[in-house]
């Protein structure tokens, strides 16, 4: 979908209100330092400094439905303890309506305790975690009291959220009567569901619902699919939509993505973008919340899919699970917006190069795959860019780079190179072109300058023929000693860091034929 589309999307979904139905669970997080062995046991020493309580499970889920601007109510179960209070307070603390919440006491509160160890000035880690907690089933009469509870509210919500830590709140009788009542309501489910061994078997009780958001391992054992590719997740997307009476089936894959899939086999691949940090906590159930919250607000399923991607992208930068609110979404896709306004189309470049001849500017032409970008590229853009008043990026198809390089080129997809061009400040547009060379785009766009990154003859130029022939010159640029893509990823493959003195120029090739069209920027 259109970048900006998609902002005004995230800009009207009101406020919906969600039911959460799942495990609730207290984080706890005991802070202290690592000084020394104990002299008792081999085993650390920890002089406390801070104890935390966080939501978990469930009530994470509530948490971050808040954190987009939505109301919710969680439905569970926790023990009649000091912690089943914890959690009520953070709850109430957070502006959660709890009132649906019951307390067993034949069963403590979940609880996972993490004791985080910090050793002189290096930051802190796990050392231990503690869990609390009973996987029995609720007694029927307590799933009985807890859909008593939910049903006469049920018209109350827009959509359910159904979160599933296999606590033993998620049972088949208890989601048996939630989900053929809500989808008789029209009111869309959403399911997180379990990661289990037995697989297909725990998934039968999420049947019927509209949407499951299993991530890669889950949905692999469910289906006994091994997922690697966009045809595996259509097969498995495909096999759970049959299997659960699943509208559509939203698989995430973590580095790689979501893919959507419906009853058919037809699947929509939504990539995720590279970033600075990558934790993956959280991030499930981010999918899960901002899906829910979407659908609730009467969005269609992709772009509830696409606004789960951008966020699911969000959380994954925080270390721990961290609330997205909706204002970071809409700063991420506005950003996004921006960079993807430079993305122009051949026929539109040209009408823009017509009107910058009309008035007197000039028009700067670079081109090449820029895969993995890197320190060479950005100095020879820049150096382009001081060439005239526009430039304009001709950047190579994934298809055109795998003829010039092979079937393991580009790294990176052809989106998200001309995103990350985009967000150079010395771009002003870019063009994806599939030719080999750029010769048909210069005879149309008739650039004033033509740069090649390489120390070479203006004759060993691809183009150079085209520019000077209608009295446009070309200008090569410097080189980066010791930068190239190709030495990057060879670097990688050998396991050291990339060294020495190299930088390939693929597009200015000695000799009178010219071939490849990616100057350096490979």
């Amino acid at each position: 979908m259109n970048t900006s589309q998609l902002l005004k999307t995230a800009g009207g979904l009101g406020r919906p209100r969600l039911l959460v139905l799942g495990d609730l669970i207290l984080d706890r997080y005991t802070w202290a330092d690592a000084e020394r062995v104990s002299q008792e046991a081999p085993v650390l020493l920890l002089r406390v400094k801070r104890r935390d309580a966080k939501l978990g499970g469930a009530g994470a889920v509530c948490q971050m439905v808040v954190g987009l601007e939505a109301d919710v109510a969680c439905a569970g179960v926790v023990g009649d303890d000091v912690e089943g209070l914890s959690i009520g307070k953070l709850l109430g603390d957070t502006g959660i309506d709890h009132t649906l919440l019951l307390a067993d006491p034949s069963r403590p509160t979940t609880v996972k305790e993490r004791f985080m160890g910090r050793a002189s000035s290096a930051g802190s880690h796990q050392v231990l975690r503690v869990d609390s907690e009973v996987r029995d089933p609720l007694p029927r009469p307590l799933q009985q009291r807890l859909w008593q509870s939910i049903e006469p509210r049920l018209r109350d919500f827009d959509a359910v959220l159904i979160s599933d830590y296999d606590k033993g709140v998620c049972t088949p009788w208890l989601l048996g009567k939630l989900i053929p009542a809500a989808r008789r309501a029209g009111r869309p489910v959403i399911v997180d569901p379990v990661r289990a061994t037995s697989g297909a078997a725990a998934f039968k009780r999420y049947r019927g619902a509209t949407t499951m958001t299993p991530n890669r391992l889950e949905a692999e054992l469910a289906t006994g699919i091994k997922i690697v590719t966009s045809d595996d997740a259509a097969a498995a997307g495909k096999v759970l939509c049959r299997d659960y009476q699943l509208d559509v089936a939203v698989i995430t894959m973590d580095r790689d993505g979501m893919a959507l899939v419906d009853g058919d086999g037809q699947v929509q691949t939504f990539p995720t973008r590279a970033r600075s940090v990558y934790d993956i906590t959280g991030a499930g159930d981010m999918v899960l919340s901002m899906i829910g919250v979407a659908l609730a607000a009467g969005v269609e399923i992709r772009e509830a899919l696409e606004l789960a991607n951008v966020a699911a992208g969000l959380e994954v930068e925080h270390l721990g699970v961290a609330v997205v609110g909706r204002d970071e979404v809409r700063a991420e896709l506005s950003n996004s917006s921006r960079a993807a306004g430079k993305h122009v189309t051949l026929d539109q470049m040209e009408q823009i190069a017509g009107q910058l001849r009309d008035q007197g500017r000039r028009l700067v032409f670079t081109n090449g795959c820029f895969d993995l970008l890197h320190v060479g590229h950005v100095r020879n853009l820049q150096e382009a860019a001081a060439q005239g008043d526009t430039l304009v990026v001709a950047l190579n198809s994934d298809e055109s780079i795998r003829r010039l390089k092979g079937p393991h080129r580009p790294v990176i997809g052809q989106q998200d190179r001309a995103a990350i061009l985009g967000a150079l400040d010395c771009v002003d547009y870019v063009l994806i072109f599939n030719a080999d060379t750029p010769d048909h785009l210069l005879r149309r766009l008739r650039p004033d300058v033509l740069v090649k990154g390489g120390a070479y003859d203006v004759e060993q130029v691809v183009g150079h023929e085209i520019v000077t022939r209608y009295g446009g010159r070309v200008h090569l640029t410097g080189h980066v000693a010791g930068i190239s893509t190709t030495r990057i990823l060879d670097s990688i493959a050998a396991g050291h860091a990339p060294a020495g003195p190299h930088f390939a120029t693929q597009n200015i090739v000695p000799g009178k034929t010219k071939k490849a069209n990616d100057s350096s920027h490979t």
